[in-house]
């Protein structure tokens, strides 16, 4: 009789299970498409060509004590960004890499992919480089709606995140179920089937 009741359990809790796993999947089967293309060309992106992740230029000088002066690396990185791409595009920067191995400096900006890099020692134009590869770990974590919302913070990329997170952890755990469940009613059918 025991045995009989954690079969009857062990079913209920499979088709609870299988339902949860189909429901979360179609829910949420585009948002692992998106996550599992942008998470491919990420782990490529260094062996890409340049084509997502640009190529760094080498510089003259890996002594950054013979380099100009960083107040006016930045000057020539902005005009560049103005006379090459906008006239009126953003300069917020989000960051400046140093690359004293390769003599370079890398500009890198907060509102849109375009990349500068400038040679440390003379402030020549290295590269006018497009940062796919911020674009796709942008669309990756979700932070690509912060930045067309304009939301501070970057709530939504939290609440993405947590969600896809909290949904995969569940994807796992119910795939394991249905994988090991199986096995389980068999045990418990062969015991019910030996008394």
């Amino acid at each position: 009789m025991l045995i009989k009741n954690s079969r009857k359990i062990n079913m209920t809790i499979l088709k609870t299970v299988r339902r949860i796993h189909r429901t979360a999947g179609i829910t949420l089967f585009v948002f692992f498409l998106i996550i599992a293309i942008t998470g491919l060309l990420l782990g490529w992106k260094k062996n890409s060509n340049g084509l997502i992740l640009p190529k760094s230029e080498i510089g003259q000088s890996t002594d950054i004590s013979e380099w100009m002066p960083i107040s006016d690396l930045q000057e020539i990185a902005f005009n560049t960004l103005k006379d090459s791409i906008d006239r009126n595009i953003d300069l917020n920067l989000q960051r400046i890499d140093l690359r004293p191995e390769k003599g370079m400096v890398k500009f890198v900006f907060d509102n849109h992919y375009w990349g500068i890099q400038l040679d440390g020692f003379n402030g020549e134009v290295l590269a006018i480089t497009k940062r796919r590869s911020d674009f796709f770990e942008n669309i990756h974590d979700g932070s690509i709606l912060d930045i067309l919302f304009g939301t501070k913070g970057e709530i939504i990329k939290l609440v993405y995140t947590t969600i896809m997170g909290i949904s995969l952890i569940v994807f796992v755990v119910t795939g394991l179920w249905l994988w090991a469940g199986p096995k389980i009613l068999k045990r418990t059918r062969s015991k019910v089937n030996n008394k």
